[in-house]
């Protein structure tokens, strides 16, 4: 070997040991107390932290917390450290606990929030894409049942909000199919140029309940469609739908006649349930815009004086979640897991019939899926919901009321898994050594059986990818067992 041979091999051989051994920079004992300081918003923020010290959640909380901690005392710098953290994050398989974008320092002013843009009757288009209202979700089926022969497209999904069609079922017959790509208007630029006023002067918060209107209506005249179509059954496809709001709750309603109750609602015992009990308890205080039954006073009253015992309950709920780290304890949301009961997804009440109380408003108030019971009960036949891995959040809010309620049989596969987000903003964890930030769930949804929505809901007719099979034949098989099971249906 001649001496450059030994320079290079000297260099490399430095360079090798200079990489494998941690850096100057690199402080191991800050990245510790960041996992500390995590752990610690957990025990005190995150609501389902109880559930995922389970048995019942699957997720092995204390081996998950010995081997991040093994993870950063291993690291060899700030990016090993980094990854153990997030892995940290996504072994809790839960989309709602996650990484927010990072956020450089302000050095200097700060760029004043602009004005808010002019909305002209004569400009519904742009007027609609400043309010933000654009399509950010393939509107497509996520099997493609289009693609499949006797399939009749009745409905593009771009003019109007939903894709629709009628499918051609293997044993004679028709099957409607509805795509719902999210669960709120914004999504859906047709409901909001449907809502969007001829004349006069336009209003945000006005043209914005006018669309979830628009939306709905639009919904409920698919529905129609399909019944005088002479439809057997109806499929809603909420395959890749990543979420929405309470909408998820409230269109269970349109798909049956029969009582729907929302899911049990609990929330983080801290201030972000305060504030959502005063937001509930500001709107029941405000005057009626009817008059309202005695029974619909009483109604108002008890809803007034419940999420009043809730707040004055929360320090009471407080407890010391650390325990999460070291043991498996059975799944007791009203033992020690820092949740309060917030009443149900709706509010106060767990649903009502048309025309509660002879006053919308109130009815409104107590039961938020009231505020769309022109629609209820557009379809009365028998519903399919179609869910898959990416069916996440206000997707399976559907999905678990259509099925706790028994107004529909799901098929498919189990959902993402996020469950109940956030019914009030919070702060996100700020880690004070690296700077990375995440956001925590508030809220849990409880399932028919007592158990925590974020754990997914499991279909009823599976329908798993199957190896060498295309999606096309996927869609066909779907076809299949749906008219396997109506058939067996008319035999119960």
């Amino acid at each position: 070997m001649n001496n450059r041979d030994r320079i290079v091999g000297a260099a490399l051989a430095l360079a090798t040991a200079l990489a494998a051994s941690p850096s100057a920079a690199f402080d191991r004992a800050a990245w510790l107390a960041d996992f500390d300081q995590l752990k610690s918003a957990l025990e005190r923020s995150y609501a389902n932290l109880a559930w995922m010290a389970s048995p019942q959640s699957g997720i092995d909380a204390p081996a998950l917390d010995r081997r991040t901690r093994a993870a950063i005392e291993a690291a060899q710098g700030d990016d090993d450290a980094r990854r153990a953290l997030l892995a940290f994050v996504d072994g809790f398989h839960d989309g709602h606990f996650s990484e927010l974008p990072y956020l450089a320092a302000a050095s200097g002013p700060i760029e004043p929030e602009p004005p808010k843009p002019a909305l002209r009757a004569d400009d519904p288009a742009g007027g609609c894409a400043a309010l933000g209202y654009a399509s950010t979700a393939s509107t497509a089926f996520s099997l493609p049942f289009e693609t499949l022969p006797g399939f009749q497209l009745t409905s593009d999904g771009l003019a109007s909000p939903f894709r629709a069609g009628l499918a051609a079922l293997p044993d004679g017959g028709r099957l409607a199919v509805v795509r719902i790509q999210n669960f709120r208007a914004k999504p859906f630029p047709a409901a909001c140029l449907a809502a969007w006023p001829k004349s006069g002067p336009v209003d945000a918060e006005t043209v914005r309940r006018a669309a979830r209107q628009a939306w709905f209506a639009a919904l409920a005249r698919q529905l129609e469609a399909a019944r005088a179509a002479g439809a057997r059954a109806v499929l809603i496809d909420v395959g890749g739908n990543g979420g929405g709001d309470d909408s998820g709750d409230w269109t269970a309603r349109l798909f049956t006649d029969r009582p729907v109750s929302s899911a049990r609602l609990m929330m983080t015992a801290g201030p972000e349930a305060a504030a959502y009990f005063d937001d509930e308890l500001d709107d029941l205080r405000k005057p009626p815009a009817g008059k309202p039954s005695a029974e619909g006073e009483a109604a108002r009253r008890e809803a007034v004086a419940f999420f009043t015992r809730q707040k004055a309950a929360i320090p009471a709920r407080g407890c010391d979640l650390s325990w999460a780290w070291r043991e498996q304890r059975p799944w007791r949301p009203q033992g020690c897991s820092r949740l309060v009961d917030a009443g149900f997804a709706g509010g106060a009440l767990s649903g009502l019939p048309k025309g509660a109380f002879g006053d919308a408003d109130l009815a409104g108030k107590l039961s938020s899926a009231s505020t769309v019971e022109a629609h209820f009960g557009a379809w009365t036949g028998p519903a399919y919901v179609l869910t898959n891995a990416k069916s996440y959040s206000s997707a399976e809010m559907f999905a678990a009321v259509m099925k706790d309620n028994g107004a529909a049989r799901l098929i498919g596969v189990r959902t993402g898994g996020d469950g109940c987000g956030f019914m009030t903003e919070a702060k996100p964890v700020v880690l004070s050594n690296s700077r990375l930030r995440f956001r925590l769930p508030n809220c849990v949804r409880l399932r028919a059986d007592g158990a925590d929505e974020v754990a997914g809901v499991a279909p009823d007719i599976p329908l798993p990818p199957t190896e060498g099979e295309s999606d096309r034949a996927r869609a066909m098989r779907a076809l299949r067992a749906i008219s396997s099971d109506l058939r067996d249906g008319a035999r119960r």
